[in-house]
């Protein structure tokens, strides 16, 4: 009725409302299965894993660090083993031999790290290694045990009592940086660098060309301790871009490399000071590159990758 009405009555038509504009509505069709396999990974990630398949991964974490922390503990021995021999058959002088161990164990030990896992206990799998090497020196160093061959290979004068000094805060420092700072973090990447790399080419190169002698210590040369900022730089740099193909530490290059510089020249003044009748070098050297690490790259972890850190 009010149709028939509306249509002969021209008030009414001005007064109603013009119909509304046809309106397209769009149905999502491929998309809808493509958005929800996008969502899948997410929904995985966010739901727990079940108790059994932690269980699962915590152990088969384990056996891998284990397995690492052996792999490791050999080759540290038979480092140690092959330089005795060499010194043995007069291949090398048996001072250069316990330099090149000096500087090798620390690096190659470093170098072991990522192939650790991500686990939370992986640092502690890896500090089995410098622990063993602790008691060892601890043991024969108090004559507990002999062993010509270590004792020749480590220490300056052949006595075992030397084991109990610079070879052991060696190894403490060690296991005192694999615990602390681990693999994300530049401190502790330095200051093993410049302990094992820096510090060992400088007596190295300084015993065989340090000829002109520092005015404030006759016992070292401007040789080596050139040659020891040289080469504890490179090797802290080279340590930190190794640990960083890893995605373990991220750094500003520009900015890391005064860092390190600065860090270099630091442990290099503390090396040249005659302190080492009191402090012992493996002690002055990584607590002053320590020190100064943490004043230039600041405490925390440069982990921010987002490569490999999981669990850390």
């Amino acid at each position: 009725m009010w149709r028939g009405v509306a249509a002969h009555s021209p008030l009414l038509l001005r007064a109603l409302p013009p119909p509304p504009p046809p309106t397209l509505l769009l149905v999502p069709t491929t998309n809808t299965t493509t958005t929800t396999t996008s969502l899948a990974p997410l929904l995985r990630a966010s739901s727990p894993a079940p108790p059994r398949l932690r269980r699962v991964a915590a152990a088969a974490a384990a056996m891998h660090d284990g397995a690492a922390a052996a792999l490791v503990m050999g080759g540290a021995y038979s480092l140690v083993l092959a330089f005795d021999k060499l010194s043995e058959r007069h291949i090398v002088e048996q001072s250069l031999s316990r330099k090149i161990v000096h500087v090798l164990s620390g690096i190659l030990f470093m170098s072991s790290w990522p192939f650790f896992s991500s686990s939370a206990a992986a640092r502690y799998f890896a500090a089995i290694v410098p622990l063993l090497n602790c008691i060892r020196l601890l043991t024969h160093g108090l004559r507990l045990f002999t062993n010509e061959a270590l004792i020749k290979s480590v220490t300056r004068e052949g006595k075992p009592e030397e084991l109990l000094r610079g070879p052991l805060y060696y190894v403490i420092v060690l296991l005192f940086c694999v615990l602390v700072f681990w693999r994300d973090s530049p401190v502790g990447v330095v200051s093993l660098s410049m302990m094992s790399g820096g510090d060992g080419f400088a007596d190295i190169v300084g015993r065989r060309y340090g000829a002109i002698k520092l005015p404030y210590n006759r016992k070292k040369s401007w040789v080596g301790s050139i040659s020891m900022f040289l080469s504890g730089f490179v090797f802290s740099i080279g340590m930190l871009f190794y640990f960083s193909c890893f995605g373990y530490i991220c750094l500003d290059w520009e900015r890391a490399i005064w860092k390190v510089a600065l860090v270099s020249f630091a442990a290099t003044l503390v090396e040249s000071l005659p302190i080492s009748d009191v402090l012992d070098d493996n002690i002055s050297v990584p607590l002053a590159s320590m020190l100064t690490a943490f004043l230039v790259f600041g405490s925390s972890p440069q982990s921010k990758c987002g490569l490999n850190t999981a669990g850390e």
